[in-house]
């Protein structure tokens, strides 16, 4: 099966892990012709199938799920220890006398990947890491397209040995979490275009191009270099059916010029959002947090809190560097005025 046949219009909605993506907005995209995705790395085995029923149920066409490639870490008490203490500016302005222990350091990634094998998504892509060749097979006995995304050559080369039927090339002004595999987050610094460019010369299948895209001009702009498809987070953050909060999606929409920047502070791997409180107190302190998902989980209850109380300030305001460009109404609007633009660009 081609991506063509998967999704007539070469449009994905980004997977957001999360919850910014609700399957109203994953059946909208679909049901225009475009790919709608989940993020589903944060959310247990409970939630994802009642989020897929869900969707399956606004929508007949194909979907795809997205997961974090993470194994559950072991930290010794003395590093937790220290992530609490690095955090204490931060969780003692709230009030608290402590910072409350999380439940879990992640979801459980292997019994995710079962969990996809059992739902048989049309598409099936990941993010962090690789899946070895023989994983690959699984999902592709079962009926999916796979999807893996990456940041440089080197891991482009590598999910086309895997087996792969396409890519994700994300640039550096993606917004979210970088996919970096091979070689230091630091060193993944390649633009969206310069990107997709490397990646097309030295890999024979699909290549799906993110970051920076928000309107149809910049998504023709993609394909006449030789994108076979877009992948668009940040523009459909702020679409009526968006689960972010409110003082969130605000700030989205208030954004002016580029207000955004790479970041380990919050989760403890690099990820690029709106500047905040939260960065700029973190930030002497960013290169010693525990690495993700350790401090991604420490930082839960914090985020959490902001959000109960409305404070995008100690929030993880994931955003990419074209969010000035974002236009808030219903997701199938933003569709239709997408495929208006590429049309008449």
């Amino acid at each position: 099966m081609s991506l063509n046949a998967i999704c007539p219009l070469p449009i994905i909605q980004g997977p957001m892990a999360g919850g910014a993506n609700t399957p109203a907005m994953v059946a909208a995209v679909s049901n225009a012709g475009g790919l709608g995705s989940f993020g589903i790395s944060m959310i247990s085995l409970e939630t994802i199938r009642a989020q897929v029923a869900e969707t399956r149920r606004l929508t007949s066409k194909p979907f795809m799920l997205n997961c974090f490639v993470q194994g559950i870490p072991e930290p010794s008490q003395q590093e937790v220890e220290r992530g609490v203490g690095l955090l204490r500016p931060i969780w003692s302005s709230l009030g608290w006398p402590d910072l409350p222990k999380p439940a879990k350091w992640c979801e459980d990634f292997a019994a995710q990947f079962e969990l996809l094998l059992e739902l048989k998504p049309a598409v099936a892509s990941f993010t962090f890491d690789i899946l070895s060749a023989p994983q690959v097979k699984r999902l592709h006995d079962a009926g999916m397209f796979v999807i893996g995304t990456v940041t440089n050559v080197e891991e482009a080369l590598a999910w086309q040995a895997a087996g792969a039927d396409a890519i994700v090339a994300s640039g550096v002004e993606s917004g979210g979490h970088r996919g970096t595999f091979i070689g230091e987050q630091t060193a993944a610094t390649l633009a969206a275009i310069p990107l997709l460019s490397a990646v097309l010369q030295a890999v024979k299948i699909p290549v799906i191009s993110a970051g920076n895209i928000m309107t149809g001009e910049e998504i023709r702009e993609r394909l006449v270099l030789g994108a076979t498809a877009v992948q668009m987070g940040t523009a459909f953050l702020v679409t009526e059916e968006s689960g972010i909060p409110v003082a969130y999606k605000e700030r989205l929409l208030a954004a002016q010029g580029n207000p955004t920047r790479l970041t380990r502070a919050i989760s403890g791997r690099y990820a690029r959002g709106i500047e905040n409180r939260f960065m700029r107190q973190m930030a002497e302190f960013e290169a010693e947090v525990p690495l993700y998902p350790i401090q991604n989980a420490l930082t839960g209850s914090i985020r959490a809190e902001a959000a109960k109380r409305g404070d995008p300030e100690l929030m993880s305001l994931w955003a990419g560097t074209g969010v000035a460009k974002s236009r808030a109404m219903p997701t199938a609007k933003l569709m239709e005025t997408l495929i208006s633009e590429i049309d008449n660009s």
